[in-house]
């Protein structure tokens, strides 16, 4: 006899396996750091586990309160969702979540998988230091995403249109979100516009943008692409170049984590130097991809570096990896010494000099990669990297033969949504990571966007839904979302934040277990805070609202 899978669990599976992957090479990172220190890990541990069994205590109390909100299949997740998640108190503190979001235990999942390939988003897999056999080939994690997509999306019917306006009306007609807001619910399945409240109208979306950054890179340069720092050679001469591709994520760090590293080319430099018998050489730097102004219209900022093709850790003057932090007001000479003086480390002697540019008849001595921009885009998304998303911008132009700047970046971005078949009337780019006031965009766009990203048509487009904090967990998500919050660990959605502008996009599973799209945009807000309470209170009543 054939017992067919319960409706209740063949909605709810994606999200538990997708926990349970997150988890378990998690559990296994912290096991192998218990053996040398277990009392270094211990101490480290404690604060995790106390505040993820106070978040599970505190979510647990609200689900026995809210019992009759709540349907069988939420019910059966979300008490499977917390059952691993306090299981996996001690790998929560250690840290299943890097520098780029989740991805610490998704790539650990998919090199799980051996050299099977098809899934493999991991930082390390084709870069220049792994060249080991069997390695699996990178690519988008299509498949699995897609599987965990179309059994949520097909789990119920879509909501009623107008069940829908009862329950979002009244929320979005809130004073804290200003005069003027807009609207729009997409099911994911259809493609069907469900709810829309100003749907069509053009509005700042702040950091929203990088939802279209992220598609118009994929599309244009595909999600296994990846951006290449290189040194050469000028013929007949003792003069190199460090020539820079536009990667912002190059790193000096003696643990690259995957990440390209500054230091890895510096050996393989110095090896090729030494190949040709030169220990004393003259290095420049070559940085003449991009074009433009490297200044953002908005002027100097610690959200932004200065934007250019050579750079070492997002030019951060301090060890963090993301958020606002000072910035060198010269990151390319300041690249160029640190790997001079990397030189010098193996004995090359290096006198360094300006900028230049490379001839075509140099022959290359090193390279070394960045991850697939499947990742990158995940990292800015998960993040709200802004430095991420004006590199990502000018692939774009660089892939669509537009000038590498922020306005050629931003026709690029247009001109790569046009050929996707978006909604694009009365929509405008300024830039790629949405600090400026000049972007437009609509929520017809945006869920549009979301839905095609889902579609098995558009795999490539996948790290767009993957690269989405989760509410309470991951990114710019973390703290907004309380552990009592019903939308905590169900809704995925992109912030944006300037002054007077407050929005969110994203997807949720409704309590059907049907996968909705929204964008809800709002601007002249007086009270950012209060602005962003309204919002995810929004986002929350899409999870709990069968609305049918």
């Amino acid at each position: 006899m054939v017992v067919p899978e319960p409706k209740v669990w063949r909605a709810a599976r994606p999200h538990v396996v997708r926990v349970a992957r997150a988890v378990k090479p998690g559990v296994v990172r912290v096991g192998r750091a218990v053996q040398p220190g277990a009392a270094r890990v211990a101490q480290a541990v404690k604060p995790g586990v106390v505040r993820v069994t106070s978040a599970v205590t505190a979510r647990s109390s609200q689900l026995a309160r809210n019992t009759k909100k709540l349907t069988t299949l939420q019910f059966t997740a979300g008490a499977a969702t917390l059952g691993l998640v306090l299981t996996a108190g001690a790998v929560a503190a250690a840290g299943p979540w890097d520098s780029s979001g989740q991805r610490t235990a998704e790539r650990d999942w998919a090199a799980s998988r051996g050299g099977e390939g098809g899934a493999d988003h991991g930082r390390n897999s084709g870069t220049s230091s792994d060249t080991a056999a069997g390695a699996p080939k990178p690519a988008p994690s299509a498949p699995t995403v897609l599987s965990g997509l179309g059994g949520a999306s097909g789990a119920g019917s879509a909501p009623d249109g107008d069940a829908l306006a009862a329950a979002l009306d009244p929320l979005l007609n809130a004073p804290a979100l200003g005069p003027r807001r807009a609207a729009a619910v997409v099911d994911v399945a259809t493609g069907e516009l469900l709810y829309a409240k100003g749907a069509d109208d053009a509005l700042t979306p702040a950091s929203t943008t990088k939802i279209a950054t992220a598609a118009a890179a994929l599309s244009a340069a595909g999600p296994d692409h990846r951006i290449e720092t290189r040194t050469v050679l000028e013929p007949d001469s003792a003069d190199v170049v460090l020539v820079g591709g536009g990667d912002p994520t190059l790193t000096a760090d003696k643990d690259p984590d995957g990440y390209a590293s500054l230091r890895t080319l510096a050996d393989e430099t110095a090896t090729a130097l030494e190949k040709r018998h030169l220990n004393e050489i003259t290095l420049t730097y070559d940085t003449s991809l991009y074009e433009g102004p490297e200044i953002h219209s908005i002027g100097p900022n610690a959200n932004l570096a200065p934007v250019t093709a050579l750079m070492v850790d997002e030019a951060r003057l301090n060890d963090s990896s993301s958020g606002p932090a000072d910035r060198s007001t010269a990151p390319a000479a300041d690249a160029t010494a640190a790997f001079a003086d990397l030189l010098e480390d193996r004995g090359i002697k290096t006198k360094t000099q300006g900028p230049g540019e490379t001839t075509k008849n140099a022959k290359e001595l090193a390279a070394v990669s960045s991850p697939p921009l499947s990742t990158l885009v995940e990292r800015m998304l998960t993040n709200s990297d802004n430095d991420i998303a004006e590199a990502l911008a000018r692939q774009v132009a660089l892939a669509t033969d537009e000038p590498a700047g922020f306005e050629g970046g931003a026709a690029a971005i247009k001109k790569e949504l046009k050929k996707l078949e978006l909604p694009l009337e009365g929509v405008d780019f300024a830039d790629g990571s949405g600090l400026s006031r000049g972007n437009e965009l609509t929520p017809a766009l945006l869920t549009t966007l979301l839905a095609k990203s889902a579609a098995p048509s558009h795999p490539e487009l996948r790290p767009v839904l993957t690269g989405l904090p989760v509410a309470g967990f991951t990114g710019t998500l973390t703290t907004r979302y309380t552990p009592d919050a019903t939308g905590t660990g169900v809704v995925r959605a992109k912030t944006g934040t300037l002054t007077g502008v407050n929005t969110l996009a994203g997807t949720v599973v409704d309590a059907e277990g049907r996968l909705l799209s929204f964008a809800f945009l709002a601007t002249e807000t007086t009270d950012a805070t209060a602005a962003q309470k309204a919002l995810d209170t929004a986002a929350s009543t899409l999870a709990t609202c069968g609305c049918r």
